[in-house]
């Protein structure tokens, strides 16, 4: 049994890639009991794998019947099963939703989709820019000049597998008070959008406007953007309160009258390139050392080398060590059930035989399976 607030929940997925496998390393972080089939084959697994961590990794060939068989049966006792399959292609292998529920009425099947089950887009293949091209949020971030994918954080990740996590665990509640299960169509499309809400009504309010680096919170404003020093790095200031923005000008020594209108957004490509200027008169760790720790709202812009060392970072143990792997320690934390990484990431099929056994089968059950060339 895993350690963590969902230490009594078995969850099945079907490897595939980006925001699946991180849904899946969340679930296990949090004590999940987390069966992960994989395409049968060569593969050892990469202890750098870091989403993949804290699995049990089962190999089968799901072009088997008796694999099919072996994964529904895995079904009835799952509380959850996710994938990231396009549309129709767990119902082609025999294992779609309507099938699976049959056999467990109780199962959250939960289904991991760029564009989602329906829509024009269903079938097309796609990545994280293009699911948040239309949801309006790659349109907000980057350069007057350009959109700029801001990473896989906003489609994969966020719009993906935390909504997915999220999606998953609210449809376990239900089916544990009501004893029905249901499908989770969880489009990383869909998401994005849901991320942009606050957005969506500052524009409705007046207070957003369609055109990047020209409003509060994406660069536009001289008081909440990222701003290089003298010796090349880089610091962000998000000063937006009166009190904090006032400590700002404290902080760097800006007197000039014309700062006072901070709201004025006319005023802010000339106070931004006076800002600059100041900043680039000195250090990071001299900024650091000016600012850091105090109400300014202040972080230095940190390195994935840097980040892992940053004295906070260190103090909370935000980062661990895995087999020389330096990632990031299970998230959020609890105070009566805290969780913990389950193990390294697995090589391919390194728990067919114990993960099946584990989950009630027999071990005739598995000389069966591994006789039919199915695991």
């Amino acid at each position: 049994m895993g350690q963590g607030p969902l230490s009594d929940l078995k969850v099945l997925e079907f490897a595939g890639i980006g925001p699946g496998p991180f849904c899946g390393m969340l679930l296990s972080d949090l004590g999940a009991d987390v069966v992960r089939i994989d395409r049968k084959g060569p593969g050892r697994g990469s202890k750098t794998d870091v989403t993949g961590r804290g699995r049990k990794s089962v190999a089968m060939d799901l072009k088997s019947p008796a694999a099919v068989e072996a994964c529904l049966k895995l079904m009835e006792t799952a509380d959850a099963v996710f994938e990231g399959f396009r549309p129709g292609v767990m119902e082609r292998l025999g294992l779609g939703p309507d099938v699976a529920l049959a056999r467990n009425p109780k199962l959250v099947f939960g289904r991991m989709t760029g564009w989602g089950q329906s829509g024009p887009y269903a079938q097309a293949a796609g990545h994280d820019m293009n699911y948040i091209a239309i949801s309006g949020a790659l349109s907000a971030i980057g350069t007057p000049d350009k959109p700029v994918p801001p990473l896989n954080l906003v489609g994969d990740f966020g719009g993906g597998a935390l909504y997915l996590a999220f999606g998953l665990l609210a449809g376990v509640i239900h089916a544990r008070s009501t004893g029905q299960g249901q499908v989770i169509d969880c489009a990383m499309s869909d998401g994005a959008a849901s991320l942009m809400a606050m957005f969506y009504g500052m524009r409705a309010a007046g207070a957003w406007i369609d055109k990047r680096r020209a409003n509060l919170l994406d660069g536009g404003a001289h008081f909440y953007d990222t701003y290089q020093c003298a010796d090349g790095e880089w610091i962000a200031l998000g000063s937006i309160e009166p009190q904090f923005y006032a400590l700002l000008l404290e902080k760097t020594g800006i007197n000039d009258p014309a700062f006072k209108a901070q709201m004025d957004r006319g005023q802010w490509p000339a106070l931004h390139d006076q800002l600059a200027a100041v900043i680039a008169s000195k250090t990071r760790d001299e900024w650091c050392a000016i600012m850091e720790g105090t109400d300014v709202c202040f972080g230095p812009v940190l390195s994935l080398e840097e980040a892992p060392r940053h004295a906070h970072n260190v103090a909370r143990q935000t980062f661990v060590e895995l087999d020389g792997v330096v990632q990031p320690a299970p998230a959020p934390r609890f105070s009566a059930t805290p969780g913990a990484i389950a193990g390294p990431p697995p090589a391919i099929g390194a728990h067919s035989r114990s993960a099946l056994e584990g989950w009630g089968f027999s071990i005739s059950d598995i000389d069966a399976l591994e006789t039919a060339g199915a695991l």
